[in-house]
């Protein structure tokens, strides 16, 4: 993709019009281990007796119900990159997490996983999507949107471990860190009223 395609990239709410686009993207394995972006949606014990076609049925249930679950970035009309962003609360999972609890009872929007089609990364796509995904909860009424990502430590992170982003990524975004709950975890955030 050249810098002039880049410049091109589109934004659209997963919905049930644009599920196919979303399972290409995902591709057979279901991006990384079978998740379908399911992981902070349920329990780990049904994360993981979903895994693969369980998950990948759960996402498209959810889809199909009108939920908006992330954003599909678009080069053309393939999408190449995901990100997930909702409000907290549809994503569970965070606070049964011990590092990731909630910070106050402010009202968030939450980003969990990035995504992008492995012939697309490192050019950029994650931070255009983080910034769409902000715009995107701002649409829908969020004030704050929150992010989690890993601190790297000394080497590149593996797909299981980046998903979530890292740092410098979200500060380019515009967010800030509010708390650094673990050595490999920073809870970062930013403001979109």
């Amino acid at each position: 993709m050249s810098v002039k395609d880049r410049a091109k990239l589109a934004f659209h709410p997963l919905t049930r019009d644009r599920w196919k686009d979303f399972e290409e993207l995902f591709g057979p394995r279901g991006a990384c281990g079978g998740c379908w972006c399911m992981w902070w949606r349920i329990t780990r014990g049904v994360f993981t007796k979903n895994q693969g076609e369980g998950n990948r049925r759960a996402m498209k249930k959810l889809v199909g119900s009108g939920e908006v679950p992330g954003i599909l970035a678009y080069a053309g009309d393939r999408a190449i990159g995901w990100c997930s962003v909702a409000s907290r609360e549809s994503f569970p999972s965070l606070d049964r997490s011990p590092v990731l609890k909630r910070l106050d009872d402010q009202p968030v929007w939450s980003i969990v996983c990035l995504f992008v089609a492995k012939e697309h990364r490192g050019r950029g796509i994650s931070e255009k999507l983080v910034r769409a995904a902000a715009q995107h909860a701002k649409k829908n009424g969020a004030r704050i949107v929150e992010a989690y990502p890993s601190v790297p430590r000394g080497k590149e992170l593996s797909p299981f471990t980046s998903f979530m982003g890292v740092p410098s990524l979200f500060e380019k975004a515009g967010f800030v860190e509010r708390k650094r709950p673990s050595r490999a975890k920073v809870i970062m955030r930013r403001s979109v009223r």
